[in-house]
């Protein structure tokens, strides 16, 4: 899911201990405001397993919103640009919620108004169908679509989008699809994607004609439509692909395209009037664009939304959470709060040590321990922000543990200095060793970096904390010769499955620059218990999946578990249809309109 300003577009944080629940600002709870938090009965209600549609649950229009009107503009806030427009660099959640507008792939989640999730065909006419054992799937695309050009979608164009995933042009997305087809390797199966005139194997992937896409695995495969559906695979048509270029101008085969993009400050989406809702059976085109602006930070965003004036009124927030300072006013506001989405989201943040820099897992296990995990989620909104984390699997996470708490948060939810410090002593750690810690120089960033800096000076370290520009972040940890030793990073399953969790995270296969395996973890009874675990039934895997979970969390700690991610999100009195999406943790973009357009 996906990272928060993270992986993952599902997809990156009840109260457990004092403190939790006070709003930020605030010594405690008065009792005079309903307590609305969401709680892990919430994240479990969120956990239940995606449903695959036929072909009538694929036919579109999409069910129409109640209400709803056509014309108008919503207008976007975002405290800074995204991370990728190209589908196969979009693996961070600001850009997955952007993708929903403008592409489209084979498959997409179609979301109930309780939060269920069914894959239904996009491009696709259905869901796709297994033979073979679910070692191969087939998938027939639909009449009339088309790019925001007019050229019809055709199977080259998705023989296309697989393919260029393979180049060098692609480092930053899933990877899902391709190792499935190729191996941990795959890049060396089709090193130039398909530039050259190249192409996989009819025996890999095939396209016998031009409504047909047939991808043939060596292992089933049973989560294809689900990975098929995150916006990284979205379809590239290959005569609009400009290569490196396509980031910043890609083409549009959703229900808005790009008009105007300014990097670093704003962007403008109008209608695609090439979309042709017939064949959509999830989005909507009910306002005539979108305007973005990239520039406002956090706590502007919520006082803007507060006041509700002018332009205000046509907002909302992207990706964006209300920020922490301005809480008490949103929650106590009867007609503000009206306004917000809250939901529980798959994330975990964490916080990541680079195992190449860090060798020592007794100063790794110290660290972790001195790491005040209450403190930090008293800065990003109390109990409206997060929940204290036992481990790395999230609450919406099928078979998710609540006992589990092997560092004893539960009991010392803002660390314990003194068994840091014996730990550091029977490393040798002398007292002022340096430590590099990378943070995202965003509002939470920013404050998590003071925090953490303080706590870990008060055990002996001496943190150098280096600031990175929150659109390259991922990028920049993600390299495998980075110089940092340790970096929060938040991240969320891509789907109801552990293996979406420790597959691109803890895979020693997939340590590479552009990866998600940001500690570089390579143990070899993890590696093989994924591959173990990648092959059983669902039900037979859980019990393997939470093995692995437990020696990565307890015998190697590449990453200590800090928080689990709530949303509250805030739109204007003018903005229609806002709901919270399972799918996508923030406001639901397929369903917004003008009140008064």
């Amino acid at each position: 899911m996906k990272p928060i300003r993270s992986r993952s577009a599902r997809v990156i944080v009840v109260a457990a201990a004092a403190g939790s629940l006070a709003l930020t600002g605030c010594s405690k709870d008065s009792g005079s405001t309903k307590d609305e938090s969401k709680s892990k009965k919430d994240a479990a209600a969120q956990s239940t397993p995606v449903q695959y549609g036929d072909a009538a649950a694929s036919n579109g229009p999409a069910a129409p919103v109640p209400g709803a009107k056509n014309g108008g503009t919503i207008n976007v806030y975002m405290q800074s640009d995204l991370s990728h427009m190209d589908p196969g660099q979009i693996y961070v959640s600001d850009a997955g919620q952007f993708s929903n507008l403008i592409h489209r792939g084979l498959t997409n989640f179609q979301e109930d108004d309780k939060g269920n999730l069914t894959v239904v065909g996009d491009v696709a006419t259905d869901s796709g169908q297994s033979s073979n054992g679910g070692k191969t799937w087939t998938f027939k695309l639909k009449d009339g679509v088309k790019d925001d050009k007019g050229n019809v979608i055709t199977s080259a164009d998705v023989r296309h989008t697989i393919e260029r995933l393979y180049s060098k042009v692609i480092f930053d997305g899933p990877t899902f699809v391709q190792t499935w087809l190729s191996g941990a390797k795959y890049r060396d199966a089709l090193p130039d994607g398909p530039y050259k005139g190249k192409h996989l194997p009819d025996t890999v992937l095939a396209t016998p004609d031009a409504k047909t896409v047939v991808f043939n695995f060596t292992d089933p495969q049973p989560d294809l439509p689900q990975a098929l559906a995150m916006a990284g695979y979205s379809i590239v048509p290959a005569k609009a692909d400009t290569k490196e270029k396509y980031d910043k101008a890609p083409a549009a085969l959703g229900p808005y395209k790009l008009a105007e993009y300014k990097a670093g400050k704003s962007m403008k989406l109008v209608k695609n009037t090439n979309w042709d809702p017939k064949t959509d059976a999830v989005r909507h085109q009910y306002v005539d664009g979108y305007n973005f602006t990239t520039t406002i930070d956090q706590p502007s965003q919520t006082k803007r939304l507060i006041a509700d004036q002018g332009d205000a009124k046509n907002a909302i927030q992207f990706t964006d959470s209300v920020d922490p300072a301005q809480m008490r006013d949103v929650i106590t506001n009867a007609k503000v709060n009206k306004r917000t989405v809250k939901g529980y989201q798959p994330y975990v943040w964490q916080m990541t040590f680079n195992l190449d820099r860090l060798k020592d897992k007794k100063v790794r296990d110290a660290i972790t321990y001195a790491l005040p995990n209450q403190r930090m989620i008293q800065a990003d909104g109390g109990k409206y922000g997060g929940e204290l984390a036992g481990g790395l699997f999230a609450p919406t996470l099928p078979g998710y543990d609540p006992t589990y708490d092997p560092f004893g948060k539960q009991k010392k939810p803002n660390g314990d200095p003194a068994k840091a410090k014996e730990l550091l002593k029977e490393a040798g750690v002398a007292k002022g060793t340096k430590l590099s810690y990378a943070y995202s120089n965003t509002p939470r960033g920013q404050k998590q970096m003071v925090i953490i800096k303080e706590a870990l000076n008060a055990v002996g370290f001496d943190v150098q904390a280096k600031e990175i520009d929150r659109a390259s972040f991922y990028e920049q940890i993600g390299k495998v010769n980075n110089s940092f030793d340790l970096y929060m990073t938040g991240w969320g399953q891509d789907w109801p499955s552990p293996a979406t969790v420790v597959t691109p995270v803890y895979d020693g296969d997939l340590v590479a620059d552009g990866g998600s395996n940001y500690s570089h973890i390579k143990d070899e009874q993890v590696t093989k218990g994924i591959d173990e675990a990648l092959k059983l039934s669902p039900e037979a895997a859980a019990k393997k999946w939470e093995e692995i979970h437990h020696r990565i969390v307890e015998e190697i700690n590449p990453a200590a578990p800090v928080y689990y991610s709530k949303q509250i999100q805030l739109s204007g009195s003018n903005v229609g249809g806002a709901k919270y999406s399972t799918e996508s943790s923030y406001i639901d973009i397929n369903d917004l309109y003008l009140i008064n357009p």
